[in-house]
């Protein structure tokens, strides 16, 4: 196939450090596919979150759990740990609060996953790039060098464009992978300030008590005489 063909070309044109990027570039996207996954199957439900602090606000507390249920976002499953500690008789509110800080840790750092390596593509993609546009102008020279005084200006124009080969497919891998980066990072940050304004809710908004209802009084069995 041609384009098959181009590519081979080029990869051959552009020595080891092409080798390099093509190997950088599939592993820069399938870490964007994989995160991409992660946050889809990751992305919770903003609304179920505030219907049950509602009905936690509201002092139903039961329902408040119920209505979480077995959600899969991590909002979700922070929440759940911080309405279960301090829905506890015995609840220590410095315990829970670690306890919930804890995991909500844990779920930012499941989802930060991979994203250094990603920042390490992007940043090191365009100096391997001027690494082969280096090394390749270095060899442009040396030929020019060999050819002594017949000069052929092909030979230095060919050695040029090849080298600067590398430093085009540095640009071309690292700018989708900054870019995806960036996008990666705020969903991040949306989630966290999501976790951080839901936890400050069941910490700050104590349930409101039940009205206290007496006891229907008994009638007596029978009439005073």
């Amino acid at each position: 196939m041609p384009a098959v063909q181009a590519t081979a070309e080029l990869l051959s044109n552009g020595g080891p450090v092409m080798m390099i990027l093509a190997l950088l570039s599939v592993l820069a996207v399938t870490i964007i596919l994989v995160k991409l996954w992660q946050f889809f199957v990751q992305r919770g439900n903003p609304a179920q979150d505030d219907h049950a602090l509602g009905l936690w606000r509201a002092g139903r507390t039961g329902e408040a759990l119920s209505a979480l249920g077995e959600g899969r976002g991590p909002v979700n499953r922070v929440l759940r740990v911080a309405m279960q500690g301090q829905s506890k008789p015995d609840a220590v509110e410095a315990t829970v609060r670690e306890e919930t800080a804890r995991v909500a840790a844990l779920e930012l750092e499941r989802l930060r996953g991979q994203l250094r390596g990603l920042e390490a593509i992007g940043t090191l993609s365009p100096l391997l790039g001027l690494l082969g546009t280096v090394l390749g102008m270095i060899t442009a020279f040396q030929q020019l060098q060999a050819a002594g005084s017949q000069v052929d200006p092909s030979i230095l124009s060919g050695g040029i464009w090849e080298a600067l080969l590398t430093t085009a497919a540095g640009l071309a891998v690292a700018i989708p992978a900054v870019a995806a980066l960036h996008w990666l990072e705020r969903r991040v940050d949306g989630v966290r300030h999501r976790m951080e304004d839901a936890v400050t809710r069941v910490f700050t908004q104590a349930p409101s008590p039940q009205p206290h209802r007496e006891p229907a009084p008994l009638r007596a069995a029978a009439n005073e005489h």
